[in-house]
């Protein structure tokens, strides 16, 4: 067998890395985490251009017809660029849309999605943090003109800028997928402070939000089997991201060992030096093997689909871990540095190593944190105050700490 990539796979993963490389540079990615918006228009336009909004969808709706493993080569090269923006949110909500939606819905949304006019993401968590799609907790309510949805939604990526929401919800026939519009009376937006900047997350708060009769993604009850595909491809394309990221952090860590030089001589020449770049190696080849059989399995329609999307995310993140922050820091001395250096930006994107603590101390702190009063997380440097008022998706109030001048000509995680 040829597990290679094809010529036209090749292709498009060279063209989208000179592309990056020249447009989402770490200062561009800088810029962009002080932006109210976190994201560049310019360079969401010239993306679509590209035709990577498009890539798999369908060709009758403007796209490529392309599958998971091409998503995935340019989902990495993302994650090597640290390009912030919502992509994958969008794409993987236009994959419902066309799944599961009605015609009509199909010709409102995908052309506009291939060609860089609208933008989408989907609420999945409620607040009790479970990916279990049955157990969503928002609650939809018939109405004569429709419905109407109450209930919070956590971490919802890039709801700021959306022009659509994908909103499960527990109505009586069961789990129901709506499409709500983020301007609709009786939605609240509120930012969510997140380490990794180029991810923006929001809670939403759904207070008796109208919903239009023919706003229904696919019948009513029917929303659990296409979360669950949708959170097996969320999934691989979160790991491809995270693989590129960490090919990010061993070329940086495997480039300065060739040049930097202790006792006349480059530290790559040392023994422990070599041992942790091996390491890295190992777990960045290791992941590759992992996201790209996962993404053939769900393209292919395999009996292990499941399974290979759960595997490639739970390996990839914990490599991510420690190819990212740990490894990489031990081999280019940035441990104590890295506001200031280039490589705080793919730190950031990989997931929090988890402290281990002793019984003793968690006791103790579990009974400390009994007493006390549960603290209140401020507001992220970003957070603007959004008004649905202006016609604008989302604008920076004037007291806001940031000005939404900051956007830049051009824009990255994981």
């Amino acid at each position: 067998m040829d597990f290679s990539f094809s010529s036209d796979q090749q292709l498009l993963k060279n063209s989208a890395r000179g592309f990056l490389d020249e447009h989402v540079k770490p200062a561009t990615v800088r810029l962009l985490w002080d932006d109210p918006r976190g994201e560049s228009d310019t360079l969401w336009k010239e993306i679509a251009q590209l035709g990577w909004l498009g890539l798999s969808l369908p060709e009758a709706h403007g796209g490529s017809g392309l599958g998971m493993v091409e998503t995935a080569l340019l989902l990495e090269e993302m994650g090597r660029a640290a390009y912030p923006g919502p992509y994958w949110p969008t794409v993987l909500a236009a994959t419902a849309i066309e799944l599961a939606g009605a015609e009509a819905q199909k010709k409102r949304w995908l052309p506009a999605v291939a060609t860089g006019d609208a933008r989408a993401t989907i609420a999945f968590l409620d607040t009790e943090l479970d990916w279990r799609p049955e157990a969503a907790q928002t609650r939809a309510e018939k109405t004569g003109k429709g419905w109407t949805l109450s209930g919070r939604k956590r971490f919802v990526p890039w709801a700021h800028v959306a022009d659509v929401l994908l909103v499960p919800a527990q109505t009586p026939d069961g789990l129901t997928l709506f499409l709500l519009d983020p301007r609709a009376a009786g939605l609240a937006l509120e930012p969510v402070p997140v380490m990794d900047l180029a991810t923006r997350l929001v809670d939403v708060t759904l207070d008796r939000a109208p919903v239009a009769a023919d706003a229904l993604l696919g019948g009513p009850g029917q929303a659990g089997p296409l979360l669950a595909a949708l959170l097996r491809r969320g999934a691989v394309g979160a790991a491809a991201e995270m693989l590129g990221a960490a090919r990010r952090c061993l070329d940086m860590a495997v480039g300065y060992a060739k040049v930097r030089e202790q006792f006349g001589q480059p530290i790559g020449s040392f023994q422990a030096i070599r041992h942790k770049c091996a390491e890295m190696l190992l777990e960045a080849e290791n992941s590759h093997s992992a996201v790209y059989y996962a993404a053939w399995a769900l393209d292919a329609k395999a009996e292990d689909a499941e399974l290979a999307a759960s595997v490639a995310k739970a390996y990839v993140g914990d490599a991510a871990r420690k190819v990212c922050p740990r490894r990489s820091s031990r081999c280019t001395g940035t441990a104590t540095t890295t506001a200031k250096r280039s490589s705080d930006v793919w730190r950031r994107s990989a997931p929090p190593w988890p402290r281990r603590r002793s019984r003793a101390s968690e006791s103790s702190t579990s009974r400390a944190t009994s007493r006390a009063p549960t603290p209140r997380c401020s507001s992220p440097t970003w957070a603007p105050t959004w008004s649905r008022s202006s016609p604008s998706r989302a604008t920076a109030s004037a007291s806001s700490p940031v000005s939404s001048a900051g956007t830049a000509a051009s824009a990255r995680s994981r």
